[in-house]
């Protein structure tokens, strides 16, 4: 194997230009609403509002938010690693500056209502409110009672997320290594896996330490459900997939290859993990193994969806682009909604059934769009107009070198060019060091060192010159080349 063998990177035109929208993927949009559908509906039981509690795909609606959590990995690592692989290094100001306006407005303005106005609540116990102003509830959570607004414990584990990953990766791409990279993927991995199996032993067994005991119930949502060490598989299997993506592009490309075979994979991973848990308590095997199994099998699932190839993708489903639109605001009023039904609507309306369990799902539908459009889509539309309407690319261009992302569409399904990889990529990937140099004045380096002058003597040309690679392509077309594989085209929603 070539270890320098080149890798589609982009290549700008000469004049900067506005990078347009990424187009929808229906498959991203289908698994989104699926998520966000399926964790509605299990709030909706937990409150009394499904006739049929036991139906096995209410009981495990819990899941759903492990969708949300390999997509959220997916999406935040491509963000942070793309960079890296161009060439350029994350923005990381911009990065939380993005991170915070698609987050905390419409996270406050739920937490404010249930602070203001405990009738909102769906239940009249609340955690301590600096917990849920410092996004540490899923850490402290006292399971002496149900509490309310406690579904915010998954924001509190991607909040912690957006802020350790990023040092994470600057510190890898410091001293980049596939192996050391592989090896912190594994780490975390077995580590998620031990720390379960003696959270559980030691606190969840009744009595302790014996494998074969029944487990307790608000022990194993203090110790095992909550805590943001415990779970780690998703965002995990996330990242994992991003990193394929990025830097082993034709592992990728084997990968989904076939996408049908590897949706149905995935399906049958998912319904293999249903019956390993049994239910949301689980016993030692399924706290410990289970959601690795279940977050790989996730993973297969976005891996499909990513593709226009795949069923999941081909056709839209009416409804599912707006249901996954709305989904972060979704997830954070439903028990507001839920509450005002089975305490106000119902029994003035004196419904039962799956009638009530409508009208409930309605209220939450309702609460939430008007949640995001008058807070969320708003300081959306200030964050794009601060930082423009790209919704995945931070990468900053290093001191001296123009902007490697101007002037083309990241989404473009175009030939990319072939050039070759910037050394921090090569080591990254392969963890040896590149002992090839481009030649003067072309490459990256020549970019960076030596940005060309305009004729007129005024500021540099943004213009990405040849590689000066003998067997690259040439281009036989006009306008920019792109990368291939297409990169999310929205925020995945925090849950």
């Amino acid at each position: 194997m070539n270890l320098l063998s080149p890798l589609r990177t982009a290549t700008p035109t000469d004049a900067p230009a506005p990078r347009p929208r990424a187009p929808r993927r229906h498959g991203l949009d289908i698994v989104r609403a699926a998520a966000i559908a399926w964790v509605m509906l299990y709030h909706a039981m937990t409150l009394d509002l499904v006739p049929d509690p036991d139906h096995w795909f209410i009981m495990f609606g819990w899941m759903g938010v492990d969708l949300f959590f390999v997509l959220s990995g997916f999406l935040i690592a491509s963000q942070l690693l793309r960079p890296w692989a161009e060439g350029a290094r994350p923005d990381y100001k911009r990065f939380f500056a993005r991170r915070l306006l698609r987050t905390l407005p419409a996270y406050a303005a739920i937490l404010a209502v249930y602070l203001l106005v405990p009738a909102a609540r769906e239940w009249p116990d609340m955690q301590p409110a600096w917990q849920f102003a410092t996004f540490t509830e899923n850490l402290l959570f006292e399971p002496t009672a149900p509490k309310a607004f406690s579904h915010i414990w998954s924001l509190c584990v991607e909040e912690q997320f957006y802020l350790v990953f990023p040092a994470v990766v600057a510190l890898l791409a410091w001293r980049p290594s596939a192996r050391r990279t592989g090896a912190i993927l594994a780490f975390v991995l077995l580590f998620g896996v031990a720390i379960r199996s003696w959270l559980w032993l030691r606190y969840v067994a009744q009595p302790a330490f014996d494998p074969s005991a029944d487990p307790d119930g608000g022990a194993y949502m203090a110790f095992i459900y909550y805590p943001t060490w415990s779970r780690l598989d998703g965002l995990l299997a996330g990242i994992a997939a991003a990193a394929l993506k990025i830097y082993r592009p034709a592992a990728w490309a084997r990968l989904v290859a076939r996408p049908n075979l590897l949706l149905a994979c995935g399906l049958a991973g998912i319904g293999a993990a249903i019956l390993l848990f049994h239910g949301q308590i689980a016993h030692l095997p399924a706290a410990t193994l289970g959601f690795p199994l279940l977050s790989g099998a996730i993973a297969l699932v976005v891996a499909a969806a990513s593709t226009d190839r795949a069923l999941l993708g081909r056709f839209p489903i009416p409804g599912a682009a707006a249901l996954a639109t709305a989904a972060y605001s979704l997830y954070l009023s439903q028990k507001i909604a839920y509450h005002a039904v089975v305490a106000t609507l119902t029994p003035r309306a004196g419904l039962a059934g799956y009638p009530r369990l409508a009208l409930a799902v309605a209220a939450a539908l309702a609460l939430g769009a008007l949640l995001y459009w008058t807070v969320e889509r708003p300081f959306l539309r200030l964050r794009d107009r601060l930082e423009g309407p790209s919704r995945s690319s931070i990468a900053r261009a290093p001191s001296g070198a123009p902007f490697p992302h101007s002037g083309r569409n990241p989404e473009s399904t175009e030939t990319a060019r072939e050039t070759p990889a910037p050394r921090i990529l090569i080591l990254a990937v392969t963890g040896t060091r590149a002992t090839a140099r481009p030649a003067p004045g072309t490459g990256w380096n020549s970019t960076r060192h030596h940005p060309p002058r305009s004729r007129g003597g005024g500021p540099p040309e943004r213009r990405w010159r040849g590689s000066g690679d003998p067997h690259e392509p040439r281009r036989d077309h006009a306008g920019p080349s792109t990368i291939v594989a297409p990169r999310f085209h929205a925020e995945t929603p925090s849950v």
